[in-house]
């Protein structure tokens, strides 16, 4: 029996030192909702007037690599490579609201049973007052923590919907490029196929020609001789 109340009490102390991190984790959380929450208001009125800021910084980032990988060649390599770091940029900017979700309602929980555990403890020793500020506590923390949940996981449908509207746009935009690196390609080739024509068929071409078959055969009459 005094195993088992040692460990009891070992849990209790250990329950106990947790709710200040508790507390503190679950009051750093609310703030950075409060804080997205707003960035993700002025991203909505963007979108509202045609401003998408990840999509066009993308452009300019693909505009960029497509002069430089024209000169280089292997065009559709690096646009390719540019396409997956800018898709997996926009899946990431997913991963701390996701995370949110996931951690706001545990911190709630947490923040109420250890309150609670400690309110009992008072009440046995007749403390009313500990006992009334630790279910205050606890009821408070519950409440904070699925208040951030609920937002967050708002928040995180409409940004979904947004990260796959920005990489479909994004593809298309690096299939056009690519489409259009394509024919340019085409057109130089042509262009040089054609310069090479009108170079064969210009008079200083054929005189060089002439000139060329004259020496020929005075080098052969020479040989013969």
């Amino acid at each position: 029996m005094n195993i088992l109340a040692g460990l009891e009490t070992f849990l209790y102390v250990i329950s106990s030192v947790l709710l200040f991190p508790v507390v503190a984790g679950l009051t750093v959380v609310t703030l950075w909702v409060i804080v997205y929450f707003g960035s993700f208001l002025r991203e909505y009125l963007e979108r509202k007037r045609g401003y998408y800021s990840f999509v066009r910084r993308y452009k300019n980032m693909l505009d960029s690599e497509a002069s430089i990988s024209t000169v280089n060649g292997n065009i559709d390599i690096y646009l390719e490579r540019l396409l997956q770091d800018a898709e997996l940029g926009l899946i990431k900017s997913l991963d701390m609201i996701r995370f949110v979700i996931r951690v706001g309602p545990a911190l709630g929980l947490m923040g109420t049973l250890i309150p609670m555990g400690i309110s009992l403890s008072a009440l046995a020793q007749g403390d009313m007052p500990k006992m009334a500020g630790s279910m205050v506590t606890a009821f408070t923390t519950v409440v904070v923590g699925l208040a951030c949940s609920v937002v967050a996981y708002m928040v995180s449908l409409v940004k979904e919907k947004w990260v796959r509207a920005d990489m479909r746009e994004m593809e298309y935009m690096t299939e056009l490029m690519l489409r259009n690196s394509d024919q340019d390609v085409i057109a130089r080739s042509e262009a040089t196929k054609q310069f090479s024509r009108s170079k064969i068929a210009s008079p200083t071409a054929r005189n060089d020609r002439t000139e060329l078959e004259a020496e020929d055969e005075i080098f052969e009459e020479t040989q013969a001789i």
